[in-house]
């Protein structure tokens, strides 16, 4: 029996040596940054920024590879089927690992083909209306919205996109009924709600800000745990009333399934080091993306949590994308 648990304790042993020497001698070559959406935009943005600060404290290059197409399936596939080395390595954020999960069959699993190496941030949802309707705050507002019930329309980035279903828990825990309206993107989305073809619309805070800022569009309310810097007189939800609604559009740092231990720390580590960096913050400001630091399990925890969210509320509301 003695001779047994100590040979089952060798392969155990030698595993955790190889993990430790792995890490040692991690990173020695570049590192491929996936990236799931086209060059240029606000998530691209924030992968670059944070690649290159975490890229000089690791004392290795990264490099950003953009993938889109697909809505991030194809940039998943591909991270998923990697070598589980740490050299690869995706920006995962809402659609790959929360919305389009819950409302779409997928060629990968959010949770089991991926290993969380931390999270880099968030930034809030913010309702708002056409400035045309006579509602001026919150209550106003859904007061206004249920003397109208079915007569009110609400546009969004897309079926299945995070606007959409903020808005639809928004209906939800407020007994709302209005219209959906789904367009190719944000920008015609609020095209359509200044010009007052929409009432409402449940965007990102970066993509809202020119508009709340020229008066076009009327902030009520964001979601998340607490009022975000750059529009401080906009009360949360959970201020007024609707609890746990925390909803928000994040960005993290992914990798295949399996990667070793040792590494997902020095990776989570190094990157909590430069999210920690006041400048960072700075530089996320541009997006409206607050830096949230977490170590690998809370992180892993806040993606299935966040699938678990969505899913709930796309089968509640009866939202199928499989066609």
């Amino acid at each position: 029996m003695q001779r047994r648990t100590f040979t089952l304790a060798i392969p155990s042993a030698l595993l955790g040596l190889q993990g430790l020497a792995h890490a040692q001698d991690f990173p020695n070559k570049p590192i491929r940054y996936i990236v799931p959406v086209a060059a240029g935009g606000g998530s691209d943005m924030v992968g670059r920024t944070v690649t290159e600060r975490w890229g000089k404290l690791l004392n290795q290059t990264f490099v950003v590879d953009n993938q889109g197409g697909g809505g991030g399936v194809i940039a998943s596939q591909n991270t998923a089927r990697a070598p589980a080395d740490g050299y690869t390595l995706m920006q995962g954020y809402v659609a790959t690992h929360g919305t389009s999960p819950a409302t779409r069959q997928l060629p990968y699993d959010p949770v089991k083909d991926f290993t969380p190496i931390g999270m880099i941030g968030g930034t809030p949802n913010v309702l708002v209306i056409n400035t045309d309707l006579p509602a001026k705050d919150f209550k106003q507002f859904v007061d206004y919205a249920k003397s109208q019930a079915g007569k009110l329309s609400y546009g969004s980035a897309g079926a299945g996109s995070l606007t959409h279903l903020t808005m639809e828990l928004f209906k939800q825990q407020t007994d709302l009924q209005m219209t959906h309206v789904p367009y190719r993107g944000v920008a015609p989305a609020f095209t359509d709600l200044m010009g007052g073809q929409t009432q409402a619309m449940f965007p990102g805070l970066a993509a809202a800000m020119p508009h709340i800022k020229s008066g076009r569009a009327r902030p009520l309310a964001v979601t998340g745990k607490a009022r975000h810097p750059q529009i401080k007189d906009v009360p949360t939800l959970e201020e007024l009333g609707l609890k746990g609604f925390d909803a928000m559009q994040w960005y993290g740092v992914v990798g295949p399934a399996g990667m070793p231990p040792a590494v997902v720390k020095l990776l989570n580590d190094t990157l909590n080091t430069v999210l920690k960096a006041p400048d960072l913050s700075e530089k996320l400001a541009v997006e409206a993306v607050e830096p949230m630091p977490m170590s690998a399990q809370q992180f892993g925890d806040y993606i299935k949590a966040d699938v678990a969210r969505w899913t709930r509320l796309a089968r509640d509301r009866k939202i199928e994308l499989n066609t």
